[in-house]
């Protein structure tokens, strides 16, 4: 075998494998799975998602609290000789919770006995004067009775007028003397010591109760809710209460009043405005009435669930509807393979619970299969983990946006496929069409030249460039950069036939 046709046998095989990593690359690029090595994405069992499926729920914070709660408010006119108990205390109905300091209630009294005593000694002295009056007109001539009239008329309605301050007076002294009677205060219903308010304001400055006595007996729970989350509670709502130390111990309840009279006051409750920064949240109180109190502490801290049914076992297997895709009539999820990498796993989807916005899958999903959220850009084949940790969010799945063409170059630098990895996707991809032509040297033209360049040279081919740029075939580039046939390059650059170059440089057809 001369060493024309070694060339001839070498340039064609050459040929072939570039061929090979072009329309693989072509075929890989057009079917959407070229990807980066540094794509990861976290997927998790169809089991841990239904496990946690409360924790999908909206939750209030609420606190339980008697039923009764008693605010014993203090007389700011008095100040507090002594106090009986504390808080947490346990008081009965008549227990002496505090005592006012009556010393100077008890001066007012003696002060306002004297004044009356002095009113009704006015009253004698003026009535004494109106009789003398009297007699002096009796013997008075005609023309002075006149005055003495007039004098006895006045001293009559200062009369009347000091008998009215003697019964207000006296109210006075009846009023004082009752809180003296009441100098000790006592509860009037039995139950548990919340707080006891020295200052008798609270954080925000507005009067506060002095003393607050939950009874004893039936509890509710309190919630609070947020100004911009209240309009989704109402009255007779049903609700489920959850533990927080233990999530799967829980009480069922209903909302029994909404109070959007009375804000609750706090100095934590704050929510982000756009247009001026942090603002203070408004937050209401809510209450609950039980179905069963059994389990529940005073003071207890709990999760509050609107009733949706999520405590309902239903049979079968039940996937959030989030996590499910469904394109021209078919259901599928992103999946993890036995290779950990992602595929579109198609499922069959029978009914669908509208209150948990789920669907049961009859078919093509397991509970032991992971799957991840569905999420722009996700294709198939990249890595999947368990660990969120490892998920590299700066990866290129990560950051689409503004990446102008780094989707169809198949890696980070626009380079080809690895060999190894690209021969595993054309075995196992790539149509028989493909791999047929692969094997018997046949390959489409167009594919050959680029989807821009023509057989002529103008465009690249898909081997490479010639040194002064401009195109060359298939088999490489000549030095002077004249197209050379398949067989490969002359010497002298110019381009010789299947069986012979002719003398004239042109390629024989």
């Amino acid at each position: 075998m001369n060493k024309k046709k070694v060339g001839i046998i070498a340039g064609t095989a050459a040929v072939a494998l570039a061929v090979a990593g072009a329309a693989a690359w072509y075929y890989l690029k057009g079917n959407g799975v070229a990807g980066n090595s540094a794509d990861k994405v976290y997927v998790e069992t169809v089991s841990s998602l239904l496990s946690a499926n409360s924790g999908s729920q909206s939750r209030y914070s609420g606190i339980v609290e008697a039923q009764e709660t008693w605010d014993v408010n203090k007389d700011s006119e008095r100040e507090i000789k002594e106090v009986f108990v504390k808080e947490g205390d346990s008081v009965e109905e008549g227990t002496p919770l505090f005592e006012y300091d009556m010393e100077e209630v008890q001066g007012e009294i003696q002060q306002a006995q004297l004044e009356l005593e002095g009113m009704q000694n006015d009253i004698t002295n003026l009535q004494s004067q109106i009789n003398q009056l009297s007699r002096e007109k009796n013997a008075a001539p005609e023309g002075e009775k006149f005055e003495y009239t007039a004098d006895i008329q006045e001293k009559q309605n200062t009369i009347k007028q000091t008998e009215y301050n003697i019964e207000s007076k006296k109210a006075e002294i009846q009023k004082k003397q009752e809180s003296l009677e009441k100098a000790v205060v006592t509860s009037k219903i039995a139950g548990v010591v919340k707080a006891i308010n020295e200052s008798g304001t609270d954080m925000s400055g507005e009067t506060a109760a002095y003393m607050t006595v939950l009874a004893v007996g039936d509890y509710r729970v309190k919630g609070t809710v947020s100004e911009t989350n209240v309009q989704f509670l109402s009255e007779e709502q049903p609700v489920i209460l959850r533990s927080r130390v233990n999530e799967e111990q829980t009480w069922n309840g209903t909302i029994s009043k909404i109070d959007t009279q009375n804000e609750e006051k706090s100095d934590n409750d704050m929510y982000m405005d756009s247009g001026s920064g942090a603002e203070k949240a408004t937050k209401y109180p809510f209450y609950i009435t039980l179905e069963s109190t059994e389990g529940l502490m005073m003071g207890q801290h709990l999760f509050i669930e609107m009733d949706e049914g999520q405590t309902e076992t239903k049979e079968g297997l039940w996937l959030f509807e989030g996590y499910i895709v469904q394109e021209e009539g078919e259901a599928y999820v992103w999946a993890s393979n036995d290779k950990n990498k992602l595929e579109k796993r198609i499922v069959e989807l029978g009914e669908y619970d509208e209150n948990l916005g789920a669907y049961e899958i009859t078919g093509g999903l397991t509970g032991e299969d992971a799957i991840a959220f569905p999420m722009e850009g996700l294709y198939e084949g990249v890595t999947t983990v368990t660990d969120v940790s490892e998920v590299d969010y700066s990866s290129p799945l990560y950051n689409q946006e503004g990446e102008e063409g780094e989707g169809d170059e198949g890696s980070e630098d626009g380079e080809m496929p690895d060999e190894e990895n690209l021969s595993d996707d054309l075995s196992e991809e790539a149509p028989n069409e493909l791999m047929d032509d692969l094997s018997e040297g046949r390959f489409d033209k167009d594919l050959m030249d680029g989807e821009e360049g023509s057989a002529d040279g103008e465009g690249d081919s898909a081997d490479g460039e010639s040194e002064d740029g401009e195109g060359d075939s298939a088999d490489g580039g000549s030095e002077d950069g004249e197209g050379d046939s398949a067989d490969g390059g002359s010497e002298d650059g110019e381009g010789d036939s299947a069986d012979g170059g002719s003398e004239d440089g042109e390629s024989e057809e």
